[in-house]
């Protein structure tokens, strides 16, 4: 005997759909909040600048650590689709690099302190974020390091290598993954006057990933001692 599926509730669905807008409009105003703020903002400060109450963020986040999950995923899915992108629209390995290494800078550049927040990069320990958070950086670096992961076999198949350099080359992308974010939040955290440029600081990072440092250029002048 056939039963039916009872429909779905109206005033539910409804409800459903308006807790979604005004928990997207909330991380939103969270966000520029702490742009404002600074990573360090209470959750009374960034809801008295979102101009609402504590208790409101508390309801739909349930404390400090849900928002940034929450913040935190918005965030790095915009960075990991914008870098993707940019990397996929390079014609060559190199630029593809470049490309991704750009967009990840400006990104950051865009919002210290939001980056900090979300990455818990900020406080007494750099690159320590909260369970969700790690989460999703960990499928964002995931994604990002197997884009990498072509480009470098694409540029050794045009090159004589060996076993050996074919074997470690797995090893590459997490390697320069891990050097271009750590670079990124010391560049972050650099005062103007001392800091490259973003553009500087793309073409610097491409050059040590793609050249290494440079200590033994062929024709390099080498002083006696």
């Amino acid at each position: 005997m056939k039963q039916d599926t009872p429909a779905p509730d109206g005033r539910s669905v409804r409800w459903e759909a308006h807790r979604i807008e005004r928990r997207s409009a909330l991380i939103k105003a969270a966000r520029r909040a702490v742009h404002t703020l600074g990573a360090q903002a209470s959750m009374e400060e960034i809801a008295a600048a979102s101009g609402t109450s504590k208790s409101v963020y508390y309801r739909y986040f349930g404390d400090k650590s849900g928002l940034q999950q929450a913040m935190g995923e918005v965030v790095i899915n915009q960075m990991q689709d914008k870098i993707l992108a940019a990397g996929r629209s390079a014609d060559s390995p190199r630029s593809g690099l470049r490309a991704m290494v750009s967009a990840y800078l400006q990104m950051a550049q865009t919002s210290p302190n939001v980056y900090a927040f979300v990455t818990g990069s900020a406080g007494e320990a750099p690159g320590i974020s909260e369970p969700g958070v790690a989460v999703a950086l960990s499928h964002f670096f995931a994604n990002i390091s197997e884009m990498m992961d072509h480009a470098v076999q694409a540029y050794l198949e045009g090159h004589d290598t060996g076993s050996l350099t074919q074997a470690a080359a797995g090893f590459w992308p997490i390697a320069a993954l891990g050097m271009v974010r750590a670079a990124g939040e010391r560049w972050l955290a650099t005062p103007a006057p001392d800091r490259p440029s973003e553009a500087e600081m793309t073409d610097q990072l491409t050059a040590w990933l793609f050249d290494g440092i440079g200590w033994d250029t062929p024709g390099r002048q080498t002083r006696e001692a």
